[in-house]
């Protein structure tokens, strides 16, 4: 066996720690394959000697450096990583290649899920409240009355409809979500609920400012609480930290009628239960076969939906607020499943 030079040794160790076999190193070396056999069982002898085919591309540390690049925030996708490891490696590496590897690891590429941004400051918040919050019991839960705004469409939500396809289906109308142009309309609502079921509904007609809302306080929250047979004092109001709500305006009408105002977090959908309610209540309203035929018919829809929403709904998702609480001090004031 002639002498081979430190580098040359340490360049056919390498490639054969990458997983290279003896004869498609002894070619791109000019070394001997036995020559490179005997290295292999020198220094590696419980290395898995190759079966011959194409070397794998991606050794074991390169993809436990992938994973970690994903881990820490440093790479997203497979087109991020496919780079990165191509400038260490020096050598062609493709997306698909990287997306094989990370499969196999058990991971899977998912649609990233829209949450409201979160700053350190939000998280800070959103960490304080978890932490004053997380000696509640259900029945300082049950005193809540928990309200909130939403956008209800004519044509149902924004979001992706599903619908099973026979291979070789042409297009139809049973595979089509139909539009119009400018959306077919929409219409904005404010809604309550408590652990005794949900509130008066109000639509919101025209711009909502400080005075609209006032009103809607002044109307249809107080009604509520005259239904549900409360007073003010029997209660904590939650609303979230939009401009109109906590305008001074808001701010004095409150106080003037002796209102508990509950300090929320800003940027924290997930700990409003409300929001799930909304998602029945646009569900209910996709279930109709034909499209409202306007604004009108649409109002008339969401108020027979919204008063048949049985009080089960309302309590299950006041029954989860201890473990969304739970969430937020895990997250240390991240973001949650819900």
């Amino acid at each position: 066996m002639r002498t081979l030079s430190a580098e040359l040794t340490n360049h056919i160790l390498s490639l054969l720690e990458l997983g290279y076999s003896a004869h498609n190193i002894s070619s791109s070396t000019g070394v001997h394959h036995t020559t490179i056999i005997r290295l292999h069982s020198k220094h590696f002898p419980d290395l898995h000697k190759s079966s011959g085919g194409h070397p794998h591309k991606l050794s074991p540390t390169d993809i436990r450096h992938a994973t970690h690049l994903i881990g820490s925030g440093k790479a997203e996708n497979a087109v991020q990583l496919a780079k990165t490891l191509q400038d260490i490696k020096n050598i062609p590496i493709s997306s698909q290649t990287v997306r094989n590897y990370l499969k196999g690891t058990g991971m899977k590429a998912v649609v990233k899920k829209k949450r409201p941004l979160l700053s350190k400051r939000h998280q800070k918040e959103r960490l304080e409240f978890a932490e004053s919050h997380q000696h509640w019991t259900l029945d300082d839960w049950k005193r809540v009355i928990w309200s909130d705004e939403t956008k209800i469409n004519c044509l149902g939500s924004d979001g992706r409809k599903w619908v099973w396809k026979k291979a070789g289906e042409g297009l139809s109308g049973r595979l089509v979500d139909g539009t119009v142009k400018f959306g077919g309309g929409n219409l904005m609502m404010w809604g309550c609920m408590c652990w005794e079921g949900v509130g008066f509904a109000c639509r919101i007609d025209g711009r909502m400012d400080a005075d609209l809302y006032v009103s809607i306080m002044e109307d249809d929250l107080q009604n509520s609480l005259e239904h549900w047979g409360k007073t003010p004092q029997d209660i904590v109001f939650q609303q979230d930290n939009d401009p109109k709500h906590t305008s001074k305006k808001a701010q004095t009408w409150f106080q003037d009628h002796d209102f508990e105002v509950m300090a929320w977090p800003a940027q924290s959908p997930d700990l409003n239960p409300i929001e799930h309610l909304w998602h029945h209540l646009k569900r209910r309203l996709g279930g109709y076969e034909v499209p409202p035929s306007g604004i009108t018919e649409l109002w008339e829809r969401v108020e027979k939906e919204w008063e048949g929403i049985d009080i089960s709904i309302c309590q299950g998702l006041i029954e989860s607020m201890p473990r969304r609480v739970e969430a937020v001090l895990k997250a240390k004031g991240g973001y949650t499943k819900y």
